[in-house]
């Protein structure tokens, strides 16, 4: 049976962070994904993608996925964001796993979830400086691009691709097809490129 992950997109959604995992791994590496908004209304990404989500949040169930993703974006630094720690507790419990990247690790560490265990973020000082609750620190790994640690993934921003890594190996892709996909993204960056 494919591997089905819910991904979370709220409103100024960081359009390359989980883009690979929707692209990517959806049309190669057999595995589903559900996007899904809070209200399950249209949302608008920092991009200014119009999205329109096949769910919403009220919806997802730890039993119907294999894995709950939080993308990144503002909202999770402001009063609005959306309240997903009972959901991703109840993920865990169910033996499931939770990622999230970018602002999305602020919503985890908010929930407690990052208090015992391995993880990293745009910086220690983002989540120490934005969440009330976190006492994850010496948890935090510096300089990290993504992190697992029992069934949590967390990753920087500026880290899709190694985000995106992290949730293949999760479901279950091979490390072999893991590395090609790794591979083929770096080989840009080995190129003399003319412009």
């Amino acid at each position: 049976m494919p591997k089905k992950i819910a991904i979370i997109l709220t409103a100024g959604y960081a359009d390359w962070e989980c883009a690979f995992i929707n692209g990517i791994g959806s049309a190669y590496f057999g595995f589903e994904t559900v996007n899904v908004s809070p209200d399950g209304q249209e949302i608008v990404s920092q991009g200014g993608l119009r999205t329109i989500p096949d769910d919403s949040m009220a919806h997802i169930k730890p039993n119907d996925f294999d894995m709950l993703i939080l993308c990144g974006s503002a909202i999770w630094e402001t009063a609005e964001a959306p309240d997903v720690k009972k959901l991703a507790l109840n993920f865990l419990n169910e033996n499931k796993y939770v990622a999230a990247i970018c602002g999305g690790t602020l919503a985890l560490a908010d929930a407690g979830i990052l208090d015992n265990r391995r993880h990293t973020s745009n910086a220690l000082e983002f989540l120490t400086g934005k969440s009330e609750t976190y006492n994850g620190s010496s948890y935090y790994v510096e300089g990290a691009a993504a992190i697992s640690d029992d069934n949590v993934i967390t990753a920087a921003g500026s880290s899709p691709v190694q985000f995106s890594a992290a949730v293949f190996r999760a479901v279950g892709v091979e490390e072999k097809t893991i590395s090609e996909f790794l591979a083929m993204l770096a080989s840009e960056h080995s190129k003399d490129i003319q412009m």
